[in-house]
């Protein structure tokens, strides 16, 4: 088996990442690797994924949600052509951490045939991708974080 995995600290609370994580119809304002998600976060959920690998043509998968853990997990499994041949399992993962802070944990896991090979050509593009969008998510996080902040500061007069 073959595996993928990034992580970031962002500086806001685990209820507001997991928002915007699962918030699917907002991916195309922030998210640069995976920027479009049509589907519902439920385990089960067929999803229709379009991935963009940086320096790459894009690529449209169907994966299916496999676990949904509120606040802490969403992981879905996913193939390329036909089962067994490329067959990717991806996660996000949340940690709670002090201060308000959370850490981010995204990884794939890539089983099948073809995986050695498809991995040797394209898996350090794929874990760019995965930390681009661990920044972007950590940006757009520490950026509503910034609005609420300077929104709730009282007006001196």
């Amino acid at each position: 088996m073959h595996k993928i995995c990034t992580d970031i600290i962002i500086e806001a609370p685990i209820q507001e990442v997991w928002d915007l994580l699962t918030d699917f119809e907002e991916y195309g304002t922030w998210n640069s690797f995976i920027t479009t998600i049509k589907g519902t976060v439920e385990k089960g959920s067929r999803l229709d994924v379009h991935m963009q690998v940086p320096g790459m043509k894009g690529i449209d998968l169907d994966p299916v949600i496999t676990r949904v853990e509120p606040l802490h997990e969403i992981r879905w499994m996913g193939n390329l052509w036909v089962k067994g041949i490329f067959d990717g399992e991806h996660a996000f993962r949340l940690e709670e951490l002090e201060n308000g802070r959370t850490r981010l944990i995204q990884c794939e896991r890539f089983r099948g045939v073809l995986a050695p090979l498809i991995l040797h050509l394209i898996g350090d593009r794929t874990k760019e991708g995965f930390r681009n969008m661990n920044r972007e998510l950590k940006g757009a996080c520490e950026k509503r974080k910034g609005f609420e902040l300077k929104r709730n500061v009282p007006l001196a007069l």
